[in-house]
């Protein structure tokens, strides 16, 4: 049974997100304070993190950097949780390593499907390696048990998410793939105004892609319409 770790000092909000994910057959486990919620983290080693931000003493982010600096921890799923909406809490969320974000208030369904979204995602392989996806195209070599991109003889260690984008764009070699398939195929949803979450992760995944490079320039940005992988 996986199990869910919800930390969250609003002890309404926290009660309500348990409810909804037992009766989907999680184990919910609860903190109410950062310091409590990091300890929880490495004692029983959740399978995700649903992390609110604005918390007393030990706010969310501060939460989340310790989780992903963390040897035991560092990559268990983290969503964030905020009653702000401004994009650059998002772009500091998703710079220290946060996997999703979701807006208060939101529908316990949302929820759901962002914490299916994140189990599927945090698998030990992911999905490409047990389909008949192209793993070798050109210099580029995917290698989705270490979460990894071989070019030529040196290799790129990505998180999950950054690792399923690249194999996106990389089954679709030579087209553009949208901003809007990206959200819907990575998280599982397609908001209208969170492109900016798209940009974050690729800026990470283009700067760890060009160091192994030798100077060529693989991921193209489309503007105004999405992201290509020229091979």
């Amino acid at each position: 049974m996986n199990k869910i770790l919800v930390v969250d000092d609003d002890l309404a909000i926290n009660e309500l997100i348990k409810v909804n994910l037992e009766l989907c057959g999680y184990r919910v486990l609860q903190a109410y304070d950062g310091v409590k919620g990091f300890a929880l983290c490495k004692q029983e080693m959740p399978s995700v993190v649903i992390l609110d931000v604005m918390m007393p003493d030990v706010d969310g982010f501060t939460v989340a950097q310790r989780i992903r600096k963390n040897e035991q921890t560092k990559d268990i799923p983290i969503l964030m949780l905020t009653a702000l909406s401004q994009i650059n809490d998002k772009v500091n969320g998703f710079n220290i390593g946060v996997d999703d974000y979701l807006v208060k208030p939101f529908e316990m369904e949302e929820l759901q499907v962002r914490v299916r979204s994140l189990l599927r995602r945090s698998r030990q392989i992911p999905e490409s390696a047990a389909t008949r996806e192209i793993l070798t195209l050109g210099e580029i070599t995917l290698l989705p048990e270490q979460y990894s991109v071989k070019i030529n003889d040196k290799i790129a260690k990505l998180t999950p998410i950054e690792f399923d984008i690249f194999n996106l764009l990389f089954q679709n070699h030579g087209n553009m793939v949208s901003s809007a398939q990206l959200l819907k195929d990575i998280w599982g949803y397609s908001p209208d105004d969170d492109v900016e979450t798209i940009r974050v992760h690729i800026r990470h995944l283009r700067t760890k892609i060009d160091k192994i490079s030798d100077g060529k320039k693989y991921i193209e940005t489309i503007y105004g319409g999405g992201y290509k992988l020229n091979i």
